[in-house]
């Protein structure tokens, strides 16, 4: 067992942790953050994506052990100030961007790095940005699409 402190989504973290937690199983089990989804177990869908001192990361592939003084955020930090959705959720509601919803936090964290990173992207670094997140319903299109609308990219004649 190690104490750690880290900050999740703003607050402020100590906990008591066996090291070989995986932050996955730590933020959906002790800290009730069920938007990071469990998809596969082992770092092949990308459901369980989360930024780690701001970069994408797969949270089954980290022991929440190695995270002493690391800022996590996740989905659930990802809405504006007011409790609205943020551009990015926003466009993946108006473009169809998701199906069942099971991929969507972990597209969306990873996209939302990639446009943080990349303000316009194009389509083909979009799609090669999300080869790592697996969508078993959408066939992308509709997701590639509400990247391009939230990067300001998307004519309003181009929705739906």
């Amino acid at each position: 067992m190690q104490t750690i402190t880290m900050t999740v989504n703003g607050r402020g973290i100590t906990a008591t942790v066996e090291g070989r937690t995986l932050l996955v199983e730590y933020l959906r089990e002790n800290l009730q953050l069920t938007g990071t989804h469990i998809g596969c177990d082992t770092s092949q869908c990308g459901a369980c994506t989360v930024h780690v001192d701001g970069l994408s990361v797969k949270s089954c592939t980290i022991f929440v052990g190695e995270l002493d003084g690391a800022e996590i955020r996740t989905i659930e930090d990802m809405e504006n100030a007011d409790g609205s959705l943020s551009p990015l959720q926003k466009a993946f509601q108006d473009h169809h961007g998701l199906q069942c919803g099971y991929c969507t936090p972990g597209m969306i964290m990873s996209l939302s790095a990639l446009l943080r990173d990349t303000p316009k992207p194009t389509e083909a670094q979009i799609r090669h940005h999300l080869e790592g997140n697996i969508c078993r319903c959408t066939g992308y299109a509709n997701i590639v699409k509400a990247a391009l609308a939230a990067s300001g990219q998307l004519d309003s004649a181009d929705a739906g």
